[in-house]
């Protein structure tokens, strides 16, 4: 057999098998729904509906943000062999795997450079080879913020990305007004200890501060725009705010 006519068979069987998985996929329902409440019945149904989900279960990935993350390194390379990276509210690890693979943090490419991820989440979560994990930290405290000072040991940072978000009251002005101000307290971080060139990600939820924020990072970066990863599900109001092209504090006006 010709080696066109087995990429034909080859592509032939994985299109089959993908048929036959998604049609068995979307079969699923959720079992044990007894005793739950009303939005935990609808999770579950949404997570066995996700393509995303099985994706990142199949390819090892810790949930399904870790898409969000690398459809926009694809389209915006924000992360590179050798660049150092600050992955913050980074439980349970996906972004954080995404990082380590694409910075080449774990030295598997053995004729790239070799990077290095710091991530760190209020959770204790498990570790990720490649990387330094601050599990059970606090980013936006003093504290946090001076360990990873002193594990960065007077490097510049080339990527700080955030998935941080605050527990929901449910109470939408002061949901709001918290992850605006998460986004913020990144910012600071970034701009006190990023090299020159660097790139910023921050989450954000739709609101009337967002204009604001985006103006702001805008003083420090030479592009900043609005992106909600395909990954995103449609009906959550959350997009990421993508900084690229770190210029250093403007000059102070005489």
């Amino acid at each position: 057999m010709r080696k066109t006519e087995l990429q034909r068979s080859y592509l032939l069987i994985k299109r089959l098998f993908q048929t036959q998985s998604a049609v068995q996929y979307a079969k699923q329902q959720p079992r044990n729904l007894k005793g739950r409440s009303k939005s935990s019945q609808d999770w579950l149904t949404r997570q066995l509906a996700d393509p995303y989900v099985e994706k990142a279960r199949m390819m090892n990935y810790r949930c399904r943000s870790a898409f969000k993350l690398m459809e926009m390194d694809d389209k915006y390379k924000i992360l590179k062999p050798g660049d150092m990276v600050l992955d913050c509210g980074a439980a349970p690890g996906s972004w954080t795997q995404v990082a380590v693979e694409r910075t080449n943090a774990a030295g598997k490419q053995e004729r790239a450079p070799q990077g290095a991820v710091f991530s760190i989440d209020l959770l204790h979560f498990h570790a990720v080879p490649g990387a330094t994990i601050f599990g059970g930290m606090d980013f936006t405290t003093s504290l946090a913020q001076q360990r990873l000072r002193e594990s960065l040991a007077g490097r510049q940072v080339n990527c700080v990305m955030s998935d941080m978000a605050p527990n929901a009251t449910g109470v939408r002005m002061l949901d709001q007004e918290s992850i605006t101000n998460l986004c913020y307290e990144v910012l600071r971080f970034a701009l006190a200890m990023s090299a020159h060139g660097a790139n910023l990600v921050v989450k954000i939820w739709d609101n009337g501060d967002v204009p604001k924020l985006e103006r702001d990072i805008q003083t420090y970066y030479e592009k900043v725009k609005r992106v909600k990863p395909r990954a995103s599900r449609g009906d959550s109001a959350e997009h990421f705010l993508l900084a690229r092209g770190f210029k250093g504090f403007p000059p102070a006006p005489t």
